[in-house]
């Protein structure tokens, strides 16, 4: 048997969703922190939620794009 050294999870893509006391699936709104970085960013939406994720990971593959802000 071959042990894999890389993780199924890498440490670095641990996030934690805080959402707001009042988030509602009409009204959703919080953070997301990265726990390694430490870095955070607030949402207003499922969609910027998604986007702020999307942009993460491109930045941890080297791939942002100049347009887009990283989580901080």
């Amino acid at each position: 048997m071959i042990l894999r050294t890389d993780s199924k999870y890498p440490i670095n893509r641990t996030y934690v969703v805080k959402l707001t006391r009042d988030a509602t699936p009409e009204s959703f709104s919080g953070r997301l922190e990265n726990l390694v970085s430490g870095k955070h960013r607030d949402f207003t939406s499922t969609r910027e939620l998604l986007q702020l994720m999307t942009v993460d990971l491109d930045a941890d593959h080297g791939e942002t794009k100049s347009t887009d802000v990283p989580l901080g």
